[in-house]
């Protein structure tokens, strides 16, 4: 089992957003250049550290905004993404030329299955490929990544010797991604401190951690790898990400916020942004929030059982780790259905203005609770014609 005790010190996790890489490739998220500049200037607005921006040899387009997106930002590092091929990194490099910070991540896969079937290539020539391809990008910058890709799934020795390979030749940052979200945490964070200590120059590197979520554990895994010693976090607003997505931002963010405990760790992320956000890259992509996602749905700050919001009416901590505001959301909503009690309805009907007596209200909350059974939404307008109608009968 992983072990949850904090250590002395609190150290900083950079904050590595790939919406706009990674995110895009959600079939059906596909980004106009203006709606990209929108979400890239949210992003450093709200401290990310490292923006993937695009992976510019994918088309004219993908170039074009990556070039943009590198002029426009102001405080984090703008990063695309490259294969192990000379063009690639070299149309990766013009790409972020203009960039005040400036990062090429380029990567290989390492696991057999991917080395056999995708690649076609035996051991000894992907080890060749790694370190021409860092050699070539540190001609370019001197912020190169380099990722093993499906790196849960790769023989820890040759995976091993790729990394030390990678930091020889330049890399300044190694990811290991969990690409097809195959992971269990306790796996990863093992993967992650085996690297670390298996690797004779891996002090000269951050170790960075990168989960797609297939079987639901991304924010879980990202959180092991970092409490194992990775001290950069890929991920993306919302989740969004091919097949199930990747970890999400706001989720680890929070996460590390909140329980900071045993993570002790921090982020530079001003998370009173996260909602909006989290409203932006949904408009965008025309993909919906889940309604009880963690810290952006619509129901993460709501409440409509009887025992919750009468607690909340008491103490807001009863029901709530954190405060709706900080995140950015407006604030607590005690939703008015079949499960809310008597303390939730006076003061909803307060709320709306009305003032009455015990028997009103009793009255009232009868006939509330009638129309309750029958209708899933019970709106403001309802409430006051149930009012109404009570102190009518006075």
């Amino acid at each position: 089992m992983i072990s949850l005790t904090p250590t002395a010190k609190s150290e900083r996790i950079l904050v590595f957003d790939t919406t706009l890489r990674d995110g895009e490739q959600s079939p059906g998220a596909t980004m106009t250049l203006e709606e990209k500049l929108r979400i890239a200037e949210m992003l450093d607005n709200m401290r990310v550290d490292v923006i993937e921006a695009g992976y510019p040899a994918a088309s004219k387009a993908e170039y074009a905004a990556v070039h943009a997106i590198a002029k426009q930002t102001k405080d984090a590092v703008v990063c695309g993404l490259s294969r192990a091929t000379r063009e690639d990194i070299d149309r990766c490099a013009e790409a972020i030329k203009p960039a005040k910070h400036g990062r090429i991540s380029t990567f290989i896969s390492t696991s057999p299955i991917h080395m056999k079937w995708k690649l076609q290539m035996e051991e000894e020539q992907v080890h060749e490929l790694v370190v021409a391809q860092v050699k070539r990008a540190r001609t370019h910058t001197d912020d190169v990544e380099w990722s093993g890709e499906d790196a849960t799934r790769s023989d820890h020795d040759f995976l091993c010797r790729c990394i030390e390979a990678a930091i020889n030749a330049g890399a300044t940052t190694i990811n290991l991604p969990d690409t097809v979200g195959y992971s269990t945490p306790e796996e990863y964070a093992a993967m992650v401190r085996m690297a670390q200590e298996r690797v004779p120059n891996s002090h000269k590197v951050r170790f960075s951690v990168h989960c797609h979520n297939d079987l639901g554990m991304a924010v879980s895994n990202s959180l092991a790898g970092i409490h194992a010693g990775a001290r950069q976090v890929e991920c993306t607003i919302n989740g969004i990400g091919e097949r199930a997505g990747n970890a999400s931002l706001e989720e680890i963010v929070m996460a590390i916020k909140v329980r900071d405990d045993v993570l002790p760790y921090w982020t530079n992320i001003e998370t009173q942004m996260l909602a909006r956000a989290s409203k932006l890259v949904s408009e965008v992509t025309s993909f919906p929030v889940q309604y009880n996602k963690a810290i952006v749905g619509r129901n993460a700050f709501a409440h409509e059982a009887g025992i919750h919001q009468d607690g909340i009416l008491k103490n807001a901590q009863t029901y709530e780790i954190m405060k709706p505001e900080s995140v950015g959301a407006e604030h607590t909503s005690l939703v008015m259905g079949k499960h809310s009690g008597r303390h939730a309805f006076a003061r909803k009907a307060q709320e709306l203005g009305y003032r009455h007596s015990e028997a009103t209200l009793e009255h009232a909350f009868v006939q509330f609770k009638a129309l309750a059974d029958q209708k899933k939404h019970i709106s403001d307008d309802d409430i006051r014609s149930l009012v109404a109608a009570a102190l009518a009968r006075q």
